[in-house]
């Protein structure tokens, strides 16, 4: 198989397949090499919705996993939001190169529960999204060296609606997409502060579960991401995230979410989040504000 193939598969613009390879290590690199798993507790973050290391509004600019830069890491999770009228659930995983290039893949269900027979979908109809991510850190890192130089990475979702008839019934323009972001982030080890910072051109439609863009809409558009946390403990962190989004479907109002999140760390490679999170009106009901609740298991 090509070296750049597996980068093709996940939909990667060339441009970023070649920008990948070049920041990949050498090949003959010794098996003990790839073991890693040296990153300080929780630097590593959470699990997004859409799959990628993070908050769970927010991507931000760390690599999936414990490993460093000489070491190749990943996780797992499973995450679940119930809101007064639906129920969201996401699950997937992600591999760390060697702290700089990460590879992810989520899978999302969103149940309408009696508000799909109002919809005209049917009771407990579900919208179903894989997004598969692909995330390089260009420089500075979320630790170390100077305090003014955040961790910063660009990277890609691309999101695949599996319900594309029903989304474009309802006034999408397409079932599916890319988002493009770039996010800085920087743990301010004297204060026990991290600061997050993302700006996303999007199109999504409830971060895709309502398809992309609509008809005669703007296309891509930027928004922001932003997040902030305490560490209450060397296993304790919490938090708050805020995320704008793009409002396109005339029927259905779309406005910003937020959430107020504890993350504890089990263990090394157990970390449970919580989460109060505020998702705005939602295909015409207002007012969806609920729990989160996300399970990572992180090597």
């Amino acid at each position: 198989m090509d070296r750049d193939a597996p980068l093709q598969i996940l939909r990667i613009p060339p441009w970023l397949c070649a920008a990948l390879l070049a920041v990949s290590p050498t090949p003959g690199l010794a098996e003990d090499d790839l073991r890693g798993d040296g990153k300080l507790l929780m630097t590593n973050g959470a699990t997004g919705l859409e799959g990628g290391a993070g908050g769970g509004l927010a991507t931000w600019a760390v690599i999936a996993g414990n490993a460093t830069e000489n070491g190749i890491g990943g996780s797992v999770h499973a995450t679940i939001v119930e809101l007064p009228d639906y129920g969201l659930q996401s699950h997937g995983a992600s591999v760390g190169l060697f702290n700089r290039i990460e590879l992810s893949y989520a899978r999302q269900n969103f149940d309408t529960r009696a508000a799909g027979a109002a919809l005209g979908l049917g009771r407990n109809f579900r919208f179903n999204q894989d997004m598969f991510g692909a995330k390089i850190r260009l420089l500075g890192d979320v630790v170390y060296g100077a305090a003014a130089l955040p961790q910063i990475s660009i990277g890609v979702q691309h999101k695949v609606n599996r319900d594309g008839d029903v989304v474009r019934a309802i006034g999408a323009a397409h079932d599916q997409s890319t988002d493009v972001y770039v996010s800085a982030t920087k743990l301010f080890l004297a204060h026990s502060i991290l600061a997050n910072a993302t700006l996303r051109l999007t199109e999504a439609n409830q971060f895709g579960l309502l398809g992309f863009g609509a008809a005669g809409g703007r296309g891509h558009q930027l928004q922001f991401e932003g997040s902030l946390a305490y560490q209450v403990s060397r296993r304790l962190v919490i938090g708050g995230e805020y995320r704008t989004r793009p409002d396109n479907l005339g029927f259905a109002e779309e406005g910003d979410a937020y959430d107020i999140f504890a993350a504890w760390a089990v263990t090394r490679h157990l970390t449970l989040t919580g989460a109060y999170v505020d998702a705005g009106p939602i295909a015409t009901l207002p007012r969806q504000r609920g729990g989160y609740v996300s399970l990572q298991v992180a090597f």
